[in-house]
């Protein structure tokens, strides 16, 4: 009966300490649950945090430069800036965003062309001619400038009119109002549109794939050259003169060889002869001591006959 209980006592003790160390294993596994949602929940804040700054920063860069674009042209023309300001002109927006986009242009691409096309001429407003690293022209892009409360698909057209004055591989519309049926930069009618925050990105892929064009472009001109070229060298003297002067010092090598391997047995055969010589000359004074001594020189077993050999004589 006292066994019993003890028994149950000792198990009760057990299950006590097995659920303590659940409870425990649990607490530990909540704590754990609960450090990564907090640390999930602050990148998550910490990402919505910085997606809001970028936002805000795009948002404000346009306004920033068309204050300073104010802010200049109140110094050369007040009377005039008070008069844009007050109609809110769009043609200040507009000349606010070429300058941005040229702006862009020259400081990233350093080694290309940026130029723009005045007032009063034909011409997108800005043109980029493409250059690869050894300054060769790859291309050219022009971009035209919009900044509108709608979009216009007669701005296509003009800009593939553009296209074809300028002899332009690329035509770009940066436009401020996207058209309705698109919601992010593309193609349209073969002229690409994009925001002016897409023109960072966009700007930079289409001059790597024209400069890209260009190399493959240069490899498909050069192939039939350089084919002449090879045929040409081959059958030039040359090249004959170079294969004679790589045979002529492999004979030579072979002929030292020869020569090395000539010399070397020729010393291998004096050495024998010497060898045997000294050979002999021990085995007969060996022989004359035996015979004079008999039996008080020990034997040399180098210079006895085999055993068997022996007993025949």
């Amino acid at each position: 009966m006292i066994e019993d209980r003890n028994k149950l006592i000792e198990d009760l003790k057990n299950r006590e300490n097995e659920l303590k160390g659940r409870e425990q294993e649990i607490r530990k596994k909540a704590e754990e649950v609960q450090i990564e949602t907090e640390k999930q929940f602050s990148e998550k804040a910490v990402e919505i945090e910085e997606r809001a700054v970028r936002l805000e920063r795009e948002k404000n860069e346009m306004k920033q430069r068309e204050y300073e674009k104010k802010l200049e042209d109140q110094k050369k023309l007040i009377d005039e800036l008070k008069k844009k300001a007050e109609l809110g002109s769009q043609q200040l927006q507009g000349e606010v965003q070429e300058l941005a986009l040229e702006e862009f242009l020259t400081s990233n691409f350093p080694i290309d062309i940026i130029s723009e096309v005045k007032k009063g001429e034909r011409g997108a407003d800005a043109v980029h001619i493409v250059r690869n690293n050894l300054l060769q022209e790859c291309g050219k892009i022009i971009y035209e400038s919009k900044r509108t409360k709608a979009f216009s698909d007669s701005w296509i057209v003009k800009v593939k009119d553009d296209q074809k004055l300028q002899q332009a591989d690329i035509a770009v519309i940066v436009t401020e109002t996207m058209p309705k049926d698109m919601d992010r930069f593309g193609l349209r009618q073969g002229v690409w549109v994009c925001s002016f925050s897409e023109i960072k990105g966009l700007s930079i892929v289409l001059r790597e794939m024209l400069i890209k064009t260009q190399s493959v472009r240069i490899v498909q001109e050069n192939k039939g050259e350089k084919k002449d070229m090879l045929y040409n060298y081959l059958t030039s003297n040359e090249f004959v003169q170079q294969i004679e002067a790589i045979v002529e010092g492999f004979t030579g090598l072979l002929g030292d060889l020869q020569k090395e391997k000539n010399a070397m047995e020729r010393i291998w055969s004096t050495r024998e002869k010497q060898i045997r010589k000294v050979l002999i000359n021990t085995s007969s004074m060996y022989g004359s001591i035996r015979g004079i001594s008999g039996n008080v020189i020990g034997s040399i077993k180098a210079l006895e006959l085999p055993e068997g050999e022996q007993d025949e004589l």
